[in-house]
């Protein structure tokens, strides 16, 4: 993607300070190894021998590889990939647009020219989201549930399937909130991304279809959306048993382990290749054309979202080959990317390059996995428990989460509370408290939902996620607890209750189960909301007291 004439310069200070000290603005590029519109604007736009020379002389020009850097890709992202941002030396927006052809970059370039000219530094502005206030904190209640249950209603698709009246993504955590109360919306949306943005030929998902019939399709595949959209499946399968979904989930499976392996662990992403004419055809037609673009850059977030995954799906079905990545992947993130003494995560290591540490995308992710690993392995609560304890330490301010440090290059050291990832971060902590039997994670969770809760109207299905959250928070998700091993048939039961959120604690005979009972070997107990439930001695027994707990 570099082979243009442009003199690009890495993301980092050098690249501002240049610009401060020769005077003139820093044009960045974010783009993504999977992104077909990145290249095309390379070959058409800073290919033109004219406009490298002008971007050369008057702007500092910086590549930014989104994937790698999530925490400039949300500052500065207009909109979609190519995003081509005009910014002053302190990182403050000039303007900004996608895609540009040469006609309109030349535009561009005379404009924020004649403006810096103008105006200079005073020409910048910081965007509101970046301004530090704290997003208006409430109290739980009900009643974000029911609006965030009700916007599925509002925003579904009732002829097409799926949510909203233009391009349709998977959403993958919406489906599993819409799981458990609008099933049926779910389900038909499931059935529209198998149809539409599931690659029979290799297994994988697709990034997303343009148009609100699911037409159009970006057939750019990343580790991200198939992560996700696997565990959506496997828990579709949970609820309702139906073989379809398992196969998809099972395909998903494959694509991880084969297409997107590197040896190691899950690479970034495959690009759409030749688009079409590629997907279109089987997997002989495909064996004559020129193969994708692979990005085997081994993301920490991306790697903890797919260990969990796997593990969901091996949790439900036993598949030994799930089951078998998944430790591996666990292995990478150990031995590569996760200090498991410090809780420090290192967003990727390829070659000479590190990327940030202390995402919270990444540590997130990276918890939920551990606390995973610890219900379907029997081990890994520890690391789960350091990064969420460095997350909290390093993170964790004013109530709510900041997406990395408070520090670095251009707009980094701004502070920014996403809430799509205060509510991985937070449902995570739950789940570890559940798993821990500490109430500590518990309540720093509560105080991040609580901090999100003053707006809680004006969010829709794309953050249906926090209407779960805070389900989980008022009402609490069963914790089953079994004192066996991990492979005994009470806990491959209580992995196949009906209830996604739920926490599996295998070994409980260790430690005493709540409520002060003490577990005998080969019984599992059910605790919800302090209630624990009498022992179970079989899964049948098991799924008596788990209808008697939860009703």
């Amino acid at each position: 993607m570099n082979e243009t004439h442009v003199e690009w310069r890495e993301w980092g200070s050098a690249a501002f300070r240049e610009a401060a000290e020769t005077d003139r603005p820093v044009l960045l590029a974010l783009t993504a190894t999977w992104c077909a519109d990145c290249h095309e604007m390379d070959a058409r736009t800073y290919g033109e021998p004219r406009i490298a020379a002008n971007v050369n002389e008057g702007f500092v020009p910086v590549r930014v590889d989104v994937d790698r850097h999530p925490r400039v890709r949300e500052r500065y992202n207009m909109g979609g990939f190519p995003s081509t941002v005009f910014v002053t030396p302190d990182g403050e927006l000039l303007t900004g647009a996608g895609y540009l052809g040469p006609d309109g970059m030349r535009q561009v370039l005379e404009s924020v020219r004649t403006m810096w000219a103008d105006k200079g530094d005073d020409a910048g502005r910081v965007p509101r989201a970046l301004a530090g206030d704290l997003p208006p904190s409430g109290e739980l209640t009900a009643a974000i549930e029911e609006h965030l249950a009700g916007q599925l209603e509002v925003q579904f698709d009732s002829e097409h399937a799926g949510w909203g009246d233009d391009a349709k993504f998977p959403l993958a955590r919406t489906i599993e909130f819409a799981l458990k109360r609008e099933r049926s919306q779910a389900r038909r949306t499931l059935d529209a991304v198998s149809t539409h943005l599931h690659d029979d030929v290799g297994g994988g998902f697709f990034r997303y279809a343009g148009t609100r019939a699911w037409e159009d399709v970006h057939h750019e595949q990343t580790i991200d959306v198939n992560a996700a959209t696997l565990r959506a499946f496997a828990n579709a399968y949970l609820y309702t048993g139906e073989p379809a979904y398992a196969e998809t989930a099972s395909d998903a499976v494959a694509f991880l382990t084969e297409d997107l392996w590197t040896g190691v662990g899950v690479g970034g992403s495959i690009g759409p290749g030749e688009g079409r004419a590629y997907y279109a055809s089987d997997a002989e037609g495909r064996a004559e054309m020129a193969d994708p673009r692979y990005d085997y850059t081994l993301l920490a977030g991306g790697n903890a979202l797919a260990a969990d995954a796997l593990l969901t799906y091996a949790a439900y079905t036993d598949d030994e080959r799930a089951r078998e990545y998944a430790e591996r992947i666990l292995d990478l993130l150990r031995d590569e990317l996760v200090d498991p003494e410090t809780g420090t995560v290192t967003r990727f290591r390829t070659g000479d390059a590190t990327g940030e540490v202390d995402v919270l995308e990444d540590a997130a992710r990276v918890v939920a996995a551990f606390v995973r690993a610890q219900g379907v392995l029997g081990e890994g609560i520890d690391v789960a428990r350091a990064v969420a304890d460095r997350a909290i330490d390093v993170l964790h301010a004013d109530g709510s989460f900041l997406d990395g440090p408070a520090n670095g290059p251009g707009l980094l050291d701004r502070p920014f509370r996403p809430l799509d990832t205060n509510v991985e971060m937070a449902d995570a902590l739950y789940s570890l408290s559940l798993a821990t039997g500490e109430e500590r994670y518990a309540a720093v969770a509560r105080e991040t939902a609580e901090s999100f809760a003053g707006a809680y109207e004006r969010y829709g299905v794309q953050i249906a996620s926090y209407g779960g959250l805070v389900a989980r928070l008022l009402h609490g998700s069963p914790a089953v607890h079994v004192a066996t091993p991990p492979g005994s048939d009470l806990h491959r039961a209580a992995w196949r209750v009906a209830d996604h959120e739920k926490v599996v604690v295998p070994n409980a005979h260790l430690a005493d189960a709540p409520g002060g009972r003490t577990l005998d070997r080969d019984t599992a107990v059910v605790a919800l909301h302090g209630e624990t439930s009498e022992p179970a001695r079989t899964p049948d027994e098991l799924l008596s007291r788990v209808a008697e707990t939860v009703e």
